[in-house]
């Protein structure tokens, strides 16, 4: 297996989120800065740098299925770009807090329009793509800290310090709360729908069955668990929290009780992603380090890169032949994954 560099680019500050379009044409990046940029990923050109939000970036995510671009700031708005085009098309203002999470619903209701959840400090709003707001939920105990759409489009997940609700996403009535005494940092669905994960301050993994009720935890870890990812599979959960990715084999009842594999770094994790349909994880490490794995081989090593800065997120593309690396450093790197 080879990673070999297919293509870089600069930004002007730390990459803070990174994701590919659905069609896998492009790549946009969001910098600390606030800008935005959107590559092509055929040859890395970039097609278009947008301005973004005054103050900093936070955070971004495609519309399923198209090339709007949604993106959450510091100066409390969400913004809709349409990356075709190469143009600003709406905004939402939400407040003077953060905008720090946006998740896009899988799937819109039947003869209805795409939404996006958008979280900034305890709110919650759910937003169309002309930046009306659809519904605005009440207060959450405490800062959000995570969102996660249910795969099968159902409800939202959505963590804050002391628990997770799960938000309807058709009538946005809260189906079920998980009470959890600790600050939550990530928060995962599996691909099948069965398991929610979080990742936790204290420093732990929590799992939840939601359709029955069943919990299961799981800690020693040597820090905070603030990264986490599934298989396309759901069979394996790779997470973060110290020097080593452990990798929880959540077949069947679950990985109460079973040995977690463990793939060594030299330095701490920070970053995880399984790809999108096939079966390896890449993990990157502070050193600058990613690593590709098959956790279920006997030698799961697949491929090691040294980088020049340390990642600041992971992204397979959605045919798995590339992987895009945001850096410390403000360069993109797409790295082509060949046998």
């Amino acid at each position: 297996m080879n990673l070999t560099k297919h293509w870089a680019a600069h930004l002007d500050d730390y990459a803070i989120d990174l994701a590919w379009s659905d069609d896998g044409t492009r790549l946009a990046a969001a910098s600390a800065a606030g800008s935005l940029s959107v590559f092509a990923t055929l040859d890395g050109a970039k097609l278009h740098v947008l301005p973004g939000h005054e103050g900093g970036t936070n955070c971004l995510a495609w519309q399923p299925g198209s090339l709007l671009l949604a993106t959450g700031g510091q100066d409390g708005a969400v913004k809709f770009w349409d990356t075709a085009a190469g143009q600003h098309s709406a905004t939402a203002e939400l407040g003077l807090d953060w905008v720090e999470h946006l998740a896009w619903r899988p799937q819109a209701p039947a003869g209805g329009t795409s939404t996006v959840f958008a979280a900034a400090g305890k709110n919650l709003a759910v937003l169309r793509a002309d930046g009306s707001i659809a519904h605005r939920f009440k207060p959450a105990p405490k800062t959000i800290s995570a969102l996660a759409a249910q795969p099968a489009g159902g409800c939202m997940a959505v963590a804050y310090f002391g628990g997770v609700c799960l938000w309807d996403t058709d009538d946005f009535v809260a189906q079920k709360e998980f009470p959890y005494g600790n600050g939550i940092h990530a928060l995962v669905w599996s691909p099948d729908n069965k398991w929610l994960v979080s990742g936790n301050q204290d420093p732990s993994v929590h799992l939840w069955i939601p359709e029955q009720d069943v919990e299961l935890h799981m800690s020693g870890y040597e820090s905070k668990v603030k990264h986490l990812s599934f298989d396309r599979g759901s069979h394996w959960l790779a997470t973060s929290g110290g020097r080593e990715v452990c990798v929880w084999d959540c077949s069947g009842a679950g990985p109460e009780g079973r040995e977690p594999a463990m793939l060594p770094h030299e330095a701490p994790i920070c970053a995880v992603a399984f790809q999108k349909t096939h079966s390896l994880l890449a993990s990157a490490s502070n050193d600058g380090v990613v690593q590709l794995w098959s956790p279920d081989r006997k030698q799961p090593l697949r491929a090691t890169v040294k980088m020049p800065a340390a990642a600041t997120k992971l992204v397979w593309s959605p045919d798995d032949r590339y992987l895009a690396i945001g850096s410390e450093q403000g360069i993109v790197y797409v790295l082509k994954c060949e046998a």
